[in-house]
């Protein structure tokens, strides 16, 4: 099991920013634009621990020790059930360098998109402040 999905799963914040290297790059499921460094990502992935409702991994993608994995979850958003996948990459550290997460359908993903659009003045200070 990938020590990111260990952090997760055990709601632990500190573990989940430990496997972030800090120029790590995360795409949104709804932001055009990635968002680059550690600060805006942890502070992102803090968030979306509020906006997701039940959630679990279901399934994880790709060897041990490999440098890429796909960590398959169901979630629930504002009253949508929702799947997505958190396709992380790591650097020769052993730190997640590049996250990209998707997620559907599209009537979840909206929900989502609405729930950290509502909370985004919060992460970009967080991340400010942090950075």
């Amino acid at each position: 099991m990938h020590p990111f999905r260990t952090a997760v799963e055990a709601r632990d914040l500190q573990a989940m920013y430990d496997c972030l290297a800090d120029d790590v790059v995360f795409t949104s499921p709804v932001a055009f634009k990635p968002y680059a460094g550690k600060a805006i990502t942890s502070a992102i992935l803090e968030a979306v621990f509020q906006v997701f409702e039940n959630f679990r991994y279901v399934r994880e993608i790709g060897a041990e020790g490999a440098a890429d994995h796909a960590l398959v979850f169901a979630a629930d958003v504002d009253g949508k059930s929702l799947t997505g996948c958190d396709f992380i990459h790591v650097n020769q550290d052993g730190l997640i360098d590049d996250f990209m997460v998707m997620v559907r359908p599209l009537s979840a993903a909206q929900a989502l998109s609405a729930a950290m659009a509502a909370r985004f003045e919060d992460i970009a200070k967080k991340a400010a402040a942090a950075g």
